[in-house]
């Protein structure tokens, strides 16, 4: 079963975990979101990287995971390396960071016992310590995020924040992984698609998310996830 919650010790990082089930396995659509995720499976630590598309990947029965997910902007501040880095990337926590310092982590974590919310509490604590002392995130990027999130123009943004079309892109290469543009696209998708998940009609989610119309939607979608909305609400 899949949980989440916000951590209690750091705005923008969401706690989540999946145990273990009894389905067989089966593919898994992991849908861009803006985020990174920190995670831990199979004793091991991997990172996710931002995504400009539907991930696909093979959900194994048994497998459990623990994770912690960073708002747009936030991962980079962790990680210590831009996330343009890890675009579309999944990676292992050690190609990242020292040797010593992810084998202390997983054995932190791996200490917490069997329970995969207690292995996802330990990595919270580890993850909060470090973004502690990597200092404070950076004001502009949380205020272009907000910008983009409200559906705010990119040029209106980068008004708003003092910084000039080049300067943006390039602050957000670093922080998100990818320029402005694409980011408020994938915002604008995951609010369309929170809105049909709440039973909208889907040209009145078109409206009030901010495309021209329904068949801009429904493009949009399936370049983004890889299948109509229709589907994906399916799915």
């Amino acid at each position: 079963m899949y949980r989440e919650r916000p951590s209690s010790a750091h705005p923008g990082v969401t706690v989540w975990t999946r145990g273990t089930g009894t389905a067989p396995d089966r593919p898994a659509r992991i849908l861009p979101d803006g985020c990174l995720d920190l995670i831990w499976t199979d004793g091991a630590l991997l990172v996710a990287g931002p995504d400009t598309h539907a991930h696909l990947m093979l959900d194994r029965a048994g497998t459990s995971f623990a994770g912690l997910r960073f708002a747009p902007g936030t991962g980079p501040l962790l990680l210590g390396i831009p996330a343009s880095e890890l675009r579309d990337q999944r990676v292992p926590l050690a190609s990242i960071w020292d040797a010593p310092d992810v084998r202390r982590l997983e054995e932190q974590t791996a200490a917490a016992g069997e329970s995969i919310e207690a292995a996802a509490a330990a990595l919270e604590g580890a993850a909060i310590t470090r973004l502690r002392t990597a200092g404070p995130a950076d004001p502009v990027t949380r205020a272009v995020t907000r910008g983009l999130a409200s559906g705010t123009s990119v040029a209106q943004t980068a008004r708003a924040v003092g910084l000039s079309d080049r300067q943006l892109l390039r602050r957000s290469l670093a922080a998100y992984g990818y320029g402005p543009k694409t980011l408020a696209r994938i915002l604008r998708f995951t609010r369309a698609l929170d809105l049909a998940r709440a039973g909208t009609d889907f040209a009145a989610v078109a409206a009030a998310t901010g495309y021209s119309d329904q068949a801009h939607l429904a493009r949009d979608v399936r370049e983004l996830a890889g299948l109509p909305l229709s589907a994906l609400l399916g799915a």
